[in-house]
């Protein structure tokens, strides 16, 4: 897959590099959830029957993110994960638009006839909810029709589970209430963050259970604090442990910024600098305050039990 940084407006020789017939998915597609599969799959089905390639046109920053509103937290999928994932699905150009003050006041006929039709997107696949230009003006009704005959649009209904509609808000509020059986239901796959091993307090070696304290390479929607069971990808093996997200209130007061510990099952190797893919299997319980340290250590052990009975880990 190859993926094309764009611009708005898009410049001659950009434009005359990459216009072609293609079929492309346009949306957002941040954590790239079930309902989002569903459209990129019609775009990567449809581009294969055309003999054309499969694209995904989305932005970046987050447009919330951009224009500052207070419901935006991170991201589901960051740029890097959602490469992968997209890749995996078989989408061959992936453009990424930056998004700006600029580009968020650019009207829905100016967005297709400035970046759509100069590529020559042939077929346009968007979900049922699609709105684009400025304060969300556009809809695959006006899509259709400013396309002109010449870009065609289809699409797709809502996806639905137990009767309610997969969306990336119903996933953040899921993970926000450490309800991750839904968001892993929703998303199709575990919920993951990236991040490196750095140093820590160490303190969890001097009580028995060492922990890799994980830093986050992109600003990802945080959890719910609490106790996590996972599965950890290092270097083409997969490892199973217990994560804790929170402040450690056991160790710490006025502490509001989460840290992300991981204690993996039988692993005692040096892995400082090292990435590790965390995803996060099953929620165990929330974060909270106990009166001893030997108190912490018992819900430790008891904890890294109840993970590996939800992983089927044995060692």
């Amino acid at each position: 897959m190859r993926t094309i940084n764009l611009s708005y407006p898009m410049p001659p020789e950009t434009t005359a590099q990459w216009a072609q017939p293609q079929v492309a998915a346009l949306g957002q597609f941040d954590g790239l959830h079930r309902g989002h599969a569903s459209v990129i799959s019609t775009a990567v089905a449809l581009a294969r029957r055309e003999g054309v390639p499969a694209a995904v046109i989305t932005f970046h920053p987050h447009p919330k993110d951009v224009m500052g509103r207070g419901d935006y937290d991170g991201y589901l999928t960051p740029p890097r994960d959602k490469q992968e994932l997209l890749a995996a699905m078989g989408v061959d150009l992936l453009y990424i638009i930056e998004f700006n003050p600029e580009l968020s006041r650019v009207s829905p006929r100016d967005f297709v006839t400035g970046m759509l039709l100069p590529l020559q997107i042939s077929t346009a696949v968007v979900g049922f909810d699609y709105r684009f230009g400025y304060k969300g003006e556009g809809d695959a009704d006006m899509l259709r029709e400013l396309g002109g005959g010449v870009m065609k649009v289809e699409t797709t209904p809502p996806y639905l589970l137990a009767g309610e509609k997969v969306s990336s808000s119903g996933i953040r509020k899921s993970l926000q209430a450490g309800d991750m059986q839904q968001a892993n239901a929703w998303f199709g796959r575990f919920y993951h963050l990236r991040g490196t091993v750095g140093h820590g307090e160490k303190r969890g070696r001097t009580i028995g259970f060492p922990t890799a304290n994980l830093q986050l390479e992109d600003r990802y929607v945080v959890p719910a604090k609490g106790v996590y069971a996972v599965k950890v990808h290092h270097l083409g093996d997969v490892l199973h442990g217990v994560m804790n997200v929170g402040v450690k209130p056991t160790f710490h007061e006025g502490v509001s910024a989460p840290s992300f510990e991981v204690h993996l099952f039988d692993f005692a190797a040096d892995i400082y600098g090292q990435e590790l893919r965390v995803e996060l299997v099953d929620f165990i319980r929330p974060e909270r305050k106990f009166p001893s340290i030997d108190a912490l250590i018992a819900q430790i052990a008891e904890d890294a039990e109840t993970a590996k009975r939800l992983l089927g880990y044995h060692s």
